[in-house]
């Protein structure tokens, strides 16, 4: 299928710009899920966003090393915060592969530089690479993901019945002003 190019929304946060929270009990990101990954993103040049999380023992699989699942996970998270952020839009994901190339252990942190490729109609094509220990570490894991815009009534029609309710009570108390861009 041909793309086009991704081109990040004129109001999408500018390079340098940390990202919070989008829903504070999101696994991935939120700050009220003790043993979730608190993942951090920052915007970066272009069509990137940098994030990075420490795997903790919660997060083990196998003993002292990162569980698969959960990596494929942060990768989701990671991905998912690049393409809402940059195109901000409401978007879900429709394929996630992911390639292990090296043991993660607990204790390391996994530095994630994800990318917008392309986008096609309502499917946006973005991918990762996930280095150990630092920016410029050897390469454990690379994901390439599919996302698809979606209207903001499907949180509510396949999830929580309440969640638009919960966004805004979340906007209220200051947790996110643009809850609505990637719930």
């Amino acid at each position: 299928m041909e793309t086009e190019p991704a081109v990040p929304h004129p109001n999408a946060p500018a390079a340098g710009s940390k990202l919070g929270v989008h829903y504070a009990q999101c696994f991935g990101c939120g700050d009220e899920q003790e043993a979730g990954l608190h993942l951090q993103s920052t915007v970066g040049e272009g069509r990137t966003v940098h994030s990075q999380f420490t795997v903790t023992e919660a997060h083990q699989g196998a003993p002292g090393l990162a569980h698969g699942g959960l990596l494929a996970c942060a990768f989701d998270e990671a991905l998912g915060a690049t393409v809402g952020n940059l195109l901000r839009k409401p978007a879900v994901t429709g394929k996630l592969e992911t390639d292990f190339r090296r043991p993660v252990p607990v204790g390391s942190t996994l530095y994630i530089t994800a990318t917008l490729d392309g986008t096609a109609g309502r499917k946006i094509y973005v991918s990762a690479d996930g280095r150990l220990d630092a920016e410029d570490g050897p390469i454990a894991v690379r994901a390439r993901g599919l996302f698809v815009m979606v209207e903001l009534e499907h949180f509510t029609t396949h999830g929580d019945p309440n969640a638009l309710e919960k966004f805004r009570e979340a906007a209220a108390r200051g947790n996110r002003e643009d809850w609505n861009i990637n719930p």
